[in-house]
């Protein structure tokens, strides 16, 4: 019998190759369904979801607030950072008030990572560039400072440069919540019963690599960029963890609070249908 196609957009990076392994090599029962691997970095995946392309996909939550009539959410593979998060880094020991009105590379205008440092820092100049090119625009003077997502969190001392502000933290300062950075999204038109058996599979997914960690790190260390493997490791297990297995009830007021916010303060255009899938 021929299986039903589910095309899943991720990030080529090693957490979300960790936490899709057992789907992408069959490592587990899919229930008469394929997963098809799309990979693509995360600001493509935001736009390509604002199309509903995908019937399942990786996104920033801040793309998210775009996109909840099309998607739903998925309380697994969340990607959650408690008390550390995104880090703007910069080639001077600077106080964050002496980036205001000054060009900061990004990411892109639809990351978490922008929405959070437009709720700390309202008044900068975003300049976008490719995630992986955020730590060279800053060590070559394109940028006073630059906004770093991925393993750039871990790796961005080699080149020279300093942290100006952890994003997680001044988030958990502020509200005492974990920041909650990329989440998944399941289509809506596949209906109550498939999304749900998608957010299963995921979760099953999850746990099948946390039973088989050496197993599932080897095939992430084909996404790592710049890291060896204790570094992978560590990348790993700061957004595949026990969150990311299920965000929770302290995950969703996270969820919520920060597009609320977002909204508030006028970043988000509009007030995003919130609907979690167990």
């Amino acid at each position: 019998m021929k299986k039903r196609k589910i095309h899943l957009g991720h990030s080529p990076d090693p957490d979300d190759a960790f936490m899709f392994y057992a789907l992408s090599a069959n490592k587990i029962d899919t229930k008469g369904l394929e997963f098809v691997d799309t990979l693509m970095d995360i600001e493509t995946l935001n736009r390509w979801a604002q199309e509903g392309r995908l019937e399942v996909t990786a996104v920033s939550l801040h793309a998210f607030a775009y996109v909840s009539q099309t998607y739903a959410l998925l309380t697994s593979g969340a990607s959650i950072g408690r008390n550390y998060g995104p880090v703007l880094v910069s080639k001077k020991d600077l106080h964050l008030s002496n980036l205001r009105g000054r060009p900061i590379a990004i990411p892109g205008t639809l990351t978490t990572a922008f929405l959070v440092l437009s709720l700390c820092l309202r008044d900068f100049q975003p300049v976008v560039v490719p995630f992986d090119k955020v730590l060279d625009v800053v060590a070559k003077d394109r940028a006073a400072a630059g906004l770093v997502i991925h393993e750039g969190q871990l790796t961005y001392g080699k080149q020279g440069l300093k942290k100006v502000l952890d994003l997680g933290q001044w988030w958990h300062r502020e509200t005492g919540l974990p920041l909650p950075l990329g989440v998944d999204v399941v289509r809506k038109d596949l209906g109550p019963e498939m999304m749900k058996l998608i957010g299963g599979l995921v979760r099953e997914s999850i746990q099948y690599a946390f039973s088989h960690r050496d197993e599932a790190l080897n095939h992430a260390l084909k996404y790592a960029r710049g890291v060896d493997r204790a570094e992978a490791d560590q990348f790993v297990a700061m957004y595949v963890n026990q969150d990311t297995l299920d965000m929770g009830e302290e995950g969703r007021r996270a969820v919520k609070l920060l597009l609320e916010r977002g909204y508030e303060r006028g970043i988000i255009r509009q007030p995003p249908a919130l609907e979690f899938i167990n």
